[in-house]
């Protein structure tokens, strides 16, 4: 018990020391929007292209999680088209920033990438699951446990497995159980995982690696590209 909590409170007040010396407490309504320019001009990339991006999300929350969204443009399209599920309005929120834009501040990284014929196949499925997502409706976003951004991304992953990505542990709400189901496939299709209502879980799979979800907290192993994963820091070791 003395360990575990150690592994939970070490790495949050670790996290937060880099919040505040980051400066990341700024006014969100004056914080950075704009693009920060991991795209290139959509005329430059004739091809398709989907990518997923995550960032640190708003004011101190960002201690603990990421926000992520998606982000396609189908082959000879003039313009990139961006999904993000947010707490304000309409959940479900089209192109309403910048499509590589910083999240009030945060420059995003960039978490999954296809191009060329393999991003032609991948986006009518992913148009096909925003469309049939669930938890669309005023009032249904939930910051914690879900769903939340991450449980949209997440849902989106599932339905495109060959894009072979795991959202990262501090995507709060990434288990939150999307399609109603305590027990299924991994959104990478490559393991299994049991999720008690985003509040506790278990994940395994050979892209996600072993997880373990304790309030939302992530800890666990990646195998596949050796890294250890903790609450809000994140990844320590392969980059993913």
């Amino acid at each position: 018990m003395i360990v575990l909590l150690a592994l939970l409170v070490l790495p949050i007040v670790v996290s937060a020391a880099r919040y505040w010396m980051g400066d990341r407490s700024v006014d969100w309504q004056s914080a950075d929007r704009s693009s920060a320019g991991l795209l290139p001009p959509p005329a430059a990339h004739p091809e398709a292209l989907v990518r997923v991006f995550a960032a640190r999300t708003v004011r101190w929350r960002g201690i603990f999680a990421v926000h992520s969204w998606i982000v396609f443009k189908e082959k000879g399209a003039s313009r990139y088209t961006r999904y993000d599920y947010t707490a304000w309005g309409e959940p479900i929120r089209q192109n309403g920033f910048a499509a590589d834009g910083r999240w009030f501040g945060d420059v995003p990284t960039a978490i999954a990438s296809a191009d060329g014929d393999a991003a032609t196949v991948m986006i009518p499925k992913i148009q096909t699951a925003i469309a049939g997502y669930s938890w669309r409706s005023y009032g249904d976003y939930r910051a914690w446990p879900g769903p939340n951004s991450n449980t949209f991304v997440a849902a989106i992953l599932a339905a495109v497995p060959e894009l072979q990505v795991a959202l990262p542990p501090t995507a709060i709400g990434k288990d939150f159980p999307y399609a109603g189901n305590a027990f299924g496939w991994t959104p990478s299709g490559t393991g299994v995982r049991a999720t008690l209502g985003g509040y506790l879980g278990v994940t395994a799979g050979w892209v996600e690696g072993i997880e373990l979800n304790l309030l939302g907290a992530v800890f666990g192993l990646d195998i596949r590209r050796p890294a250890i994963k903790l609450p809000g820091i994140g990844r320590l070791g392969v980059s993913a």
